[in-house]
């Protein structure tokens, strides 16, 4: 079986499980967008949010998890956060800092935000009500990192997270190391417990989660000599273009030749966009966050299990290159 198909285990998924995740699809055209994200990593972090950035005008707030520690100082993902959107003109939308999980490895734009720079307000419920106030509707979440942002508001604001549609990054049932959990899930095992656990008990809406299984491959890589990297680093690109490309530099030197994009994949699947193929799935995950299908006893929930990745790539490449107007194109489907 391929990785990312669908298995005899998943297909069996009852209709009260294909309720329980989701029911019928919803237009969530209008509903405002958060993005919670260890932007400052992984350079795929800050193209999904600058690619919501230019063609989403229903971004309220980017939230930041796995938030920085001493010796580089609290707060500094949500630094370069409000650094970069406000290089993309969009002052309007809001920031708020997350807590630490541990002592990431995971940072590489230390001293690529200016020093005027403020930081951010670091109360991750007020951020949240005031990006839900403008609507009574439902609001989109959009995940990049750990779901300890999420599993907090579980605890302490349910009546926001009723409202919310997650859409996740994270999780495999076929991960590439089988002696330890997916990324995202192994950063904070217990909050992603926690953000099943409410599932199970119906307090929070099904989430879709974009595994490993289908976003790690070679097929999303973005190298120095990819089209979107040298669209980025065109002579007369914008101000906000050198940001990502100064990021992208730093992640190359420092930690890997490419950056696989793994989150605006998962932002593409909160937008609607018809890259990612996803289907009720009943799951379990152990006591170090490795997930396993569970017919019997497993949460329901919607997992990726295919892409079409070479287009998918082609909107990203649309919606980062500086020639194409903010807003315009097939990047605001959705």
């Amino acid at each position: 079986m391929m990785p990312g198909s669908p298995t005899v285990a998943a297909q069996r998924v009852t209709s009260a499980e294909l309720r329980a995740a989701g029911g019928p699809p919803e237009d969530l055209r209008e509903a405002p967008i958060i993005i919670d994200t260890d932007i400052g990593g992984d350079a795929d972090d800050a193209l999904a949010v600058a690619a919501a950035a230019r063609h989403q005008p229903r971004l309220a707030l980017v939230l930041t998890c796995d938030e920085t520690r001493p010796p580089v100082g609290h707060g500094q993902r949500a630094r370069f956060a409000r650094f970069l959107l406000d290089a993309l003109g969009r002052t309007d939308v809001a920031v708020a800092a997350g807590p630490a999980v541990w002592d990431t490895r995971y940072y590489c734009v230390d001293g690529l935000t200016p020093d005027p720079v403020p930081l951010a307000p670091d109360d991750v419920v007020a951020a949240v009500r005031a990006a839900c106030a403008g609507t009574e509707g439902p609001v989109r979440w959009v995940g990049m990192g750990p779901l300890t942002n999420l599993a907090h508001l579980i605890e302490v604001a349910p009546e926001l997270v009723g409202r919310l549609r997650v859409t996740q990054m994270g999780g495999a049932l076929n991960y590439r190391h089988p002696d330890r959990a997916e990324h995202n899930i192994r950063l904070d095992v217990a909050a992603a417990h926690r953000v099943l656990a409410a599932v199970a008990a119906g307090e929070l809406r099904a989430p879709e989660f974009i595994a490993s299984d289908v976003t790690f491959t070679p097929a999303l890589q973005v190298t120095a000599e990819h089209p979107i990297y040298r669209a980025l680093a065109a002579p007369a690109a914008p101000p906000w273009a050198s940001i990502l490309v100064a990021h992208l530099d730093r992640w190359y030197a420092g930690w890997h030749p490419a950056t696989i994009q793994h989150d605006a994949l998962t932002l593409s699947a909160a937008l609607g966009l018809p890259f990612v193929d996803s289907a009720p799935v009943a799951v379990a995950l152990d006591a170090i966050g490795r997930m396993s299908e569970d017919p019997a006893d497993g949460v329901p929930l919607r997992l990726s299990r295919a892409a079409d990745h070479p287009a998918f790539m082609t909107w990203l490449g649309r919606a980062l290159d500086p020639a194409t107007a903010a807003g315009a194109g097939p990047c605001t489907a959705g």
